[in-house]
């Protein structure tokens, strides 16, 4: 019985899938309520600053994963790094994010598919592309890297394609009635901050969301094919392409649709390629945004195995799923991870929906904890080496340290204690403290006093025996 993960993926796959992870509802959809809560120019600066932050967190995944490169990375480096029971918190607050939102995505995707459709349940259309996912992790890494870059890249000609039309529209060479009032004033029209500067910060979190997923590239350290070069060249490439592709896209969104009429009614995209007189607009970018769902749901299906793998690894649960098939695929660990995802997907139809909807509100939250575990962890790497008299070690200049880590930490934990402020998003973070408190508390409960209850058992025991034989 197997249980080491294959090295088969290669840097491509994991350079669209960190660029692409970061690409869905968040940009497309999301954005327009970002748009109307904080302002054009507020969104910007938004979105400028998430992607400063993320490049922050994705320089610290680069060379912890050089260091330490292991699937389930930020569960194992901050195990190492920071301690036992983070690590532990980590790699199920990890596994509780890309879960949960199985459940959300292919209840979103059988939505959109009744769009065509409408005479097909919804949960037809679920069961339908659960299978797919299935079907894209159960063989191998390579075919879930293939198939992932190829629904990433739907994803990423769509954002090229937006982007021309927007600066055609903008340069006037697309020109009628609805694109009149299209330009760069726009941007200024309500004032600098419509609904104050306050507003701007309250959205971090939410943008944040929108780049969520690019911290997934650390998982594939145990499954690429030479790790030390591949991750370094793919957050490096990744990082100025989302440069590109999110702020390039929310200044176009922000110069051509007017603040006021930014709405969540429809996607943002759709609105702009509507204006350019684009047929069949809505059903294009509704054919976009459902390859992108598709995208997240094998993305998390592959980073929730991964996280049980690797707690099963460390023995952190039952050693079986790491039991891996001839393919190299964990298999009790992908079809326990898809499990949950249909629980939750199921309890969100149930009499207890609240239950689901705590969950959603926890899970979203939980990726900026990792977030903000990862920075630690390379701050106390840089710590460790520093201590070892080893700064030669470090990968990037040394007038870097401890600048880097610690301003990914700053950053991640500011946007988390933002949320107190906005009445919308408060309960996630109210939801969150029991949350912690629960897997500290098993963590504890399970492996320090059950431990040394054991412990204590055996030593009794033996004294026993050792008194029997006098």
């Amino acid at each position: 019985m197997a249980t080491t993960l294959k090295r088969t993926m290669r840097t491509r796959h994991i350079q669209m899938i960190g660029l692409a992870s970061g690409i869905g509802t968040g940009l497309f959809l999301s954005s327009a309520y970002t748009i109307h809560t904080a302002g054009a120019l507020g969104t910007i600066i938004a979105y400028s600053i998430g992607a400063l932050l993320v490049y922050l967190v994705m320089l610290s995944v680069a060379e912890l994963s050089i260091a330490m490169p292991a699937t389930g990375a930020f569960h194992y480096h901050a195990q190492q790094l920071i301690g036992p029971a983070t690590g532990f918190f980590v790699a199920i607050a990890y596994w509780l994010t890309w879960t949960i939102a199985l459940g959300s995505e292919f209840t979103a995707a059988g939505i959109i598919m009744q769009r065509w459709l409408p005479h097909l349940p919804v949960w037809s259309f679920s069961g339908l592309f659960l299978l797919v996912i299935l079907l894209s992790n159960f063989f191998s890494a390579r075919i879930f890297g293939e198939s992932e870059y190829w629904l990433a890249a739907i994803k990423v000609v769509a954002i090229v394609i937006f982007l021309l039309v927007g600066v055609l529209i903008l340069t006037g060479i697309i020109h009628s009635r609805r694109t009149a009032s299209a330009g760069f004033q726009n941007i200024l029209s309500h004032g600098a901050f419509p609904n104050g500067i306050w507003a701007v910060f309250t959205t971090i979190l939410a943008v944040n969301f929108a780049f969520s997923g690019t911290e997934l590239m650390g998982i594939t350290a145990g499954e690429v094919e030479n790790p030390e070069k591949a991750i370094p060249k793919a957050i490096k490439a990744v990082w100025w392409r989302q440069i590109i592709f999110f702020i390039g896209s929310i200044v176009i969104l922000a110069a051509v649709i007017p603040y006021e009429k930014a709405g969540v009614t429809e996607s943002p995209f759709v609105t702009v390629f509507s204006m350019a007189g684009i047929p069949y607009a809505a059903d294009i970018m509704n054919f976009v945004i459902l390859t992108g769902i598709l995208s997240m749901a094998n993305s998390g299906l592959y980073a929730s195995t991964r996280m049980l793998w690797s707690l099963g690894h460390e023995g952190l649960i039952s050693s079986k799923f790491t039991v891996t098939n001839k393919h190299g695929i964990p298999q009790l660990a992908l079809f326990v991870s898809l499990l949950g995802g249909v629980l939750a997907l199921g309890s969100s139809f149930m009499a207890a929906g609240q239950l689901y909807l705590i969950l959603v509100e926890v899970s979203g939250l939980a990726v900026v904890f990792v977030w903000i575990a990862i920075s630690w962890s390379h701050y106390q790497y840089y710590l460790k080496l520093k201590k070892a008299h080893q700064l030669n070690q470090l990968r990037y200049p040394k007038w870097a340290y401890p600048i880097l880590p610690l301003a990914g930490f700053a950053g991640s934990s500011l946007s988390v204690i933002l949320v107190i402020f906005d009445p919308a998003q408060r309960m996630a973070l109210l939801w969150s403290i029991p949350f912690i408190l629960l897997v500290y508390g098993y963590y504890a409960l399970r492996f320090k006093l059950l431990n040394k209850y054991q412990h204590k058992r055996i030593k009794i025991s033996q004294e026993r025996q050792v008194h029997d034989k006098v």
